[in-house]
C-alpha cells in the first residue's frame, strides 16, 4: 500500500520558472509522478491553457486521473515519455507545445513502498518495474541472464567498479536458490563488494543499474529528448531534472549538440549542407542544483541537476 507514502517534488519552483509558462500555452509533463510539478504548472495556466501528463506507473496514473477529474485543463496518459511524440501527433500538438518537463528517475513513493521492489532498504518482491503489467521483473531478469550481461549492466548502468565480482556472486548463489526478494539480493551484493563507500550502501550502484535496465530508462531518455524537441514550438522550453551522472550526461550532450548544430558532431571532411550548421536550441543559464534549504528538507534532492534549453528552429 502507498497511501501513507509522501513525495516531495524536487526543484519545484525552479523547474516551473524555467518553463516560462504562458497562460494560454500547452505543456507536457513527461513524468507526472504524484503531480507536484503538474499542479504548479496548472496554477500558472489560464482557462485556455492545457497540460498533458505522462507516466508508466499505474499508481501515478490513478493520482493523475483524480487531478484530471478536478481540472478539465489536464489530461494524463499511461505511456512512457519516450512516446510523447506519438501522443503529441495524435492530439494535433506536434510543433506547438510551449514547454516539456522531464523529472527523471523514481519517485519517493516507488522507493519507499517495499512491494514495488525498488529499494534494498526495505525487503520486498524483487520487481522494480515502473509499470508492473509490462516487461519482466528484476527477479526474472536475474534468473535468466548470463554473468557477462549482469556484469555489464552493473558496470555501465550502475557505474559499479566491482561489477564482475558482484555478478559472479549473483550467478553462483542463484544456482542454489533463485532470487525473489530485494533483501536477499542486497545481501549477496553487499558481501561481494570489497570496498564499501562511506555513507553509501554497498548494493546501491548495482541496484541502480538493474533498475535502469529493467525499465529501459536510458533508451527512453534518448527517445524522449528527441521527441520533446520535435513537439516543441519555436521558443518552447525543455526542462530536464536528472539524478545521476548517466542521465545528466545524456541530457547535456543532447542539448549541446543541438545548441552547436549537427555539423559539430560530423567528420570534418564530410560534405555538409549549410542548414547543418544552424543550431536548433540554445542553452539557458547554467545547471541548477537544490538549495541548502531544499537539501535540509529533502536529502534525496542532493543529486538533482536541472538543465534548460529553448527551441530555435
Amino acid at each position: 500500500m502507498t497511501n501513507g507514502l509522501r513525495h516531495i517534488t524536487v526543484l519545484l519552483d525552479e523547474a516551473v520558472e524555467g518553463l516560462a509558462i504562458r497562460a494560454d500555452g500547452c505543456y507536457l509533463d513527461g513524468t507526472f509522478g504524484r503531480g507536484g510539478h503538474s499542479r504548479a504548472i496548472l496554477e500558472k495556466l489560464g482557462p485556455q491553457g492545457r497540460l498533458l501528463g505522462f507516466d508508466k506507473d499505474p499508481q501515478a496514473i490513478a493520482t493523475g486521473q483524480a487531478l484530471a477529474a478536478e481540472d478539465g485543463r489536464f489530461v494524463v496518459v499511461q505511456r512512457s515519455f519516450a512516446e510523447l511524440g506519438e501522443e503529441a501527433r495524435a492530439r494535433g500538438l506536434q510543433g506547438s507545445v510551449q514547454g516539456v518537463l522531464l523529472d527523471l528517475g523514481v519517485s519517493s513513493p516507488q522507493l519507499d513502498d517495499p512491494e514495488r521492489g525498488f529499494s534494498f532498504l526495505n525487503d520486498g518482491p524483487l520487481d522494480m518495474r515502473m509499470d508492473p503489467s509490462q516487461g519482466i521483473s528484476a527477479a526474472q531478469w536475474i534468473a535468466q541472464t548470463d554473468e557477462a550481461e549482469i556484469a555489464r549492466v552493473f558496470k555501465e548502468y550502475g557505474e559499479e567498479r566491482f561489477a564482475k565480482r558482484m555478478a559472479r556472486a549473483v550467478v553462483q548463489r542463484r544456482a542454489e536458490k533463485p532470487f525473489e526478494r530485494t533483501a536477499d539480493l542486497a545481501a549477496v551484493l553487499t558481501e561481494a563488494n570489497p570496498a564499501w563507500e562511506k555513507g553509501k550502501n554497498p548494493a546501491t550502484r548495482a541496484f541502480q543499474g538493474l533498475r535502469i535496465k529493467i525499465n529501459s530508462e536510458l533508451d527512453d531518455l534518448h527517445r524522449g529528448l528527441e521527441a520533446a524537441l520535435e513537439s516543441l514550438a519555436v521558443g518552447g522550453r525543455l526542462v530536464v531534472i536528472s539524478f545521476h551522472s548517466l542521465e545528466d550526461r545524456i541530457v547535456k550532450q543532447f542539448m549541446r549538440k543541438h545548441a552547436k548544430g549537427e555539423a559539430d558532431t560530423l567528420p570534418r571532411d564530410l560534405p555538409i549542407r549549410p542548414a547543418a550548421f544552424e543550431p536548433r536550441m540554445k542553452l539557458l543559464g547554467k545547471p541548477s542544483y537544490a538549495s541548502t534549504e531544499e537539501l535540509k528538507a529533502n536529502p534525496r534532492s542532493r543529486s538533482a541537476v536541472m538543465r534548460i534549453a529553448e527551441k530555435l528552429k
